[in-house]
């Protein structure tokens, strides 16, 4: 590896420079006034000028930070897992949030995955159904682009209504197979977004896993109690008897769940965004050592430029010459 710098050449630099240059001028000019009054040689005021010249440069180099040479860190990356479960069932196209509670969703994914930059988020989609969209991962950027194209197209043709179980057994199972599952006892968590209208009758099953192995469900409500139509490519939906179809917000199950794992709930509506709360909650939760990583880093030599410095400045002081013979 070639030599960087830690800094480029700025004002700082030249301003020191500058003042360097006028306090020799000035001192030769000095001496050589002296030197003319007493009608003596002041040649000898040349003799420790290179000195001079050289331990300066020599700490304005260290000032700009050489690197030089290859080295070997460990890091440590402690954080958390987090799986985020949505909801892509119809009624997440109501429009009751603007512009939609999937698109609100969406917006807000993105605030999350840039606020929790320490953890390991994985995306799991859903409705009476789950599937992994992405595993647990520290590429925020991939999961930024799994998160812009959630659509409720993505569940399989016939699928209806919601099922908690679905997405709790789901990221319960992929937990599993995470190293030292059972010791990270901090380190494990889901975000659950839903209008909660349908539930499915198995939600406790997976309470009661969750609960057993210490992962907190976060909940998050998204939706109005006044509610919204579903919008379709023939208008609204409708029920059997023809009816537009009025979507609404039902918290309570959402708020089970959170309380019964030890989570919060949360809520997004047309005036409500408890968003950054959510942010907060999640990052005072205590992570865990999930990874080591060994990276290549160049060593910064300052200290060699300081230390030749100093003892070229030692030796000014020590060797002593008559600056004015007579």
């Amino acid at each position: 590896m070639g030599l960087q710098w830690y800094q480029e050449f700025g004002i700082i630099e030249y301003t020191l420079i500058a003042v360097f240059l006028a306090a020799m001028i000035l001192y030769i000019l000095r001496v050589r006034r002296i030197a003319r009054i007493l009608q003596s040689n002041y040649r000898w005021i040349f003799f420790k000028l290179p000195f001079r010249i050289i331990y300066f440069a020599l700490l304005i180099i260290a000032l700009l930070g050489p690197s030089f040479g290859f080295g070997k860190k460990s890091i440590a990356v402690i954080g958390k897992d987090i799986f985020i479960a949505v909801d892509l069932s119809l009624s997440m196209k109501a429009t009751d949030v603007q512009p939609s509670r999937l698109d609100k969703v969406k917006y807000e994914l993105s605030n999350i995955i840039d606020a929790l930059k320490s953890d390991r988020l994985g995306l799991v989609i859903f409705s009476s159904s789950a599937f992994m969209h992405c595993p647990l991962t520290y590429d925020k950027g991939a999961l930024n682009l799994f998160t812009q194209i959630l659509n409720t197209n993505l569940m399989p043709v016939g699928s209806s209504g919601t099922d908690f179980y679905a997405p709790l057994s789901l990221a319960y199972e992929k937990y599993q197979s995470v190293t030292n599952f059972k010791k990270d006892e901090y380190a494990k968590i889901i975000i659950l977004f839903s209008d909660g209208e349908e539930f499915g009758d198995r939600y406790n099953e997976a309470i009661s896993q969750l609960k057993q192995n210490n992962i907190k469900v976060f909940t998050v409500g998204v939706g109005s109690k006044n509610g919204g139509k579903i919008p379709t490519s023939l208008g609204f939906k409708r029920d059997k008897k023809g009816k537009v179809v009025v979507s609404k917000l039902n918290t309570g199950v959402l708020q089970v769940i959170a309380d019964e794992t030890n989570g919060r709930f949360f809520e997004i509506s047309e005036n409500k965004n408890e968003i950054p709360e959510l942010i907060n909650a999640i990052q005072e939760i205590k992570g865990q050592k999930l990874d080591v990583r060994n990276i290549d880093v160049t060593s910064n030599k300052y200290s060699y430029f300081i230390w030749a410095a100093l003892i070229l400045l030692l030796l000014d002081v020590l060797i002593t010459v008559k600056v004015i013979s007579l």
